[in-house]
């Protein structure tokens, strides 16, 4: 566990804005999700092109920019890619993608879904699958003044953790939930049992 902690370390202090490249019909989305390429990235997607939009190495962002990036992967119905770590605003926008998967290859990914409380084991089997994916994003997006206790609760360290880390026998995926007081340690966070991202339908399996 402590090398992937060790990756999350090194991106957290090295965090910068959204950078935006594409390859071909996939588009690759990198560093924060600050709004500063939002409309390069509705540009990109209102071409047709683009298949698939990777996240790689998103650490967070502002919850109205992630709604923003979430309903234009929605409306424009392409698949989504975790590469590394995606964390809290980056979470949402990858599970509105049509499919939701974390990128082959050898790194450790790592998709941070950001809750107030400890979701439940019922709330946790149907939390994220189809519009059940999107509830818990209108805790943080609704304008300030309405009932919007969570908004003020939320730290973006704070949520489930779903992990992905390649052996030599193939992938081990675990989830966690991070109650934010363990800040980037996410060693101290608490292992879920019964928690498969692929059953609970935050992962798509590869065809």
């Amino acid at each position: 566990m402590k090398s992937w902690l060790l990756v999350v370390a090194i991106l957290a202090a090295g965090a910068q804005a959204a950078e935006i490249e594409l390859e071909g019909s996939r588009l690759r989305v990198s560093g924060m999700l600050d709004g500063s390429a939002i409309g390069q990235f509705m540009e990109h997607l209102g071409g047709g092109q683009v298949r698939t939009v990777i996240f790689e190495n998103s650490l967070g962002g502002t919850a109205e920019v992630a709604g923003a990036y979430a309903r234009a992967i929605r409306d424009s119905g392409v698949n989504t890619e975790a590469r590394g770590q995606c964390h809290a605003a980056c979470a949402y926008a990858f599970l509105a993608g049509k499919e939701h998967r974390f990128a082959r290859g050898f790194q450790v990914n790592g998709l941070l879904i950001p809750v107030a409380v400890r979701p439940g084991p019922q709330e946790l089997s149907s939390r994220w699958r189809g519009d059940e994916a999107h509830k818990t994003l209108a805790e943080f997006t609704e304008p300030a003044g309405e009932a919007n206790a969570a908004k003020d609760r939320w730290q973006p360290t704070q949520g489930v953790l779903f992990t992905s880390t390649p052996t030599l026998f193939g992938r081990v995926y675990n989830a966690f939930y991070c109650d934010g007081t363990q800040g980037r340690d996410m060693s101290r966070c608490e292992l879920l049992s019964d928690a498969d991202p692929y059953k609970l339908g935050v992962l798509t399996p590869w065809p």
